[in-house]
């Protein structure tokens, strides 16, 4: 069993929610001077997928299974969802007329490989790895040559 503990901060932005968007992550690893920083744009988006993009993105770069995670963000959409556990009867009726069921199924498939809590932020409250996640989601967003979100619906 892997005794590695790590905290995640993400953040999403999306300009025009939707319009471009882009998610950040700062990942710091307990006990550990190691930190590492992702981002990535779209060209067309809306901010919730990106937030909870973020989440999935960083679970994925966790090399081993069975890490202890805490993921700190600013979205209600994000924490809601897992600690209230709603995504469990969504999962029940396969997601049927909830918002990014591709992002929550993908999700579900990172999250149940580690031990992971959730802790709301408030979003630009001067928390500076939340800070630092919506500068990188919002530089990502403005960057060239956007990546396509292939999942984004339009209703």
């Amino acid at each position: 069993m892997d005794k590695s503990e790590v905290h995640i901060y993400t953040d999403g932005a999306a300009r025009g929610n939707p319009g471009p968007g882009g998610y950040g992550i700062v990942m710091e690893w307990v006990g550990k001077p190691y930190k590492k920083e992702f981002a990535e744009g779209f060209k067309h988006t809306t901010n919730n997928r990106m937030e909870l993009l973020a989440v999935i993105e960083a679970l994925k770069k966790l090399k081993k299974e069975g890490v202890s995670v805490t993921v700190f963000t600013d979205s209600k959409y994000v924490v809601d969802t897992v600690e209230k556990k709603w995504y469990v009867k969504w999962e029940k009726t396969n997601f049927k007329g909830k918002k990014n069921p591709d992002l929550w199924k993908l999700f579900l498939i990172e999250y149940r490989k580690h031990k992971v809590s959730f802790k709301w932020i408030k979003g630009h409250n001067n928390h500076p790895q939340n800070e630092r996640c919506d500068e990188l989601a919002v530089n990502a967003s403005k960057e060239k040559n956007l990546k396509i979100d292939h999942g984004f619906i339009t209703d």
